[in-house]
């Protein structure tokens, strides 16, 4: 069942406390007609990270890091290799 709500002077629908917070994709589907649907949406300079390829290699990374814990680096060692 729906529910009748009024848009505000600043063209504002409260949908109430309970989503609060809360992402909402709005979609007009036609003029005056809306769907609404709650999510978590991801920006579009963001959309990147979440490529199969690219979440593969952050994962790798991630792993690889949590087996590696920082450790002081003998910058006089490097020094040699690098020479």
């Amino acid at each position: 069942m729906g529910t009748v709500k009024t848009i505000g002077k600043s063209g504002q629908v409260s949908l109430g406390k309970k989503f609060a917070g809360q992402q909402v994709l709005v979609d007009e589907i036609e003029e005056g007609v809306w769907i609404c649907k709650i999510g978590r949406f991801i920006p579009e300079s963001e959309q990147w990270i979440h490529a199969p390829k690219i979440k593969e290699e952050l994962d790798l990374a991630i792993d690889w890091a949590e087996k590696n814990p920082p450790r002081t680096s003998d910058l006089n060692s490097i020094e040699e290799q690098v020479e």
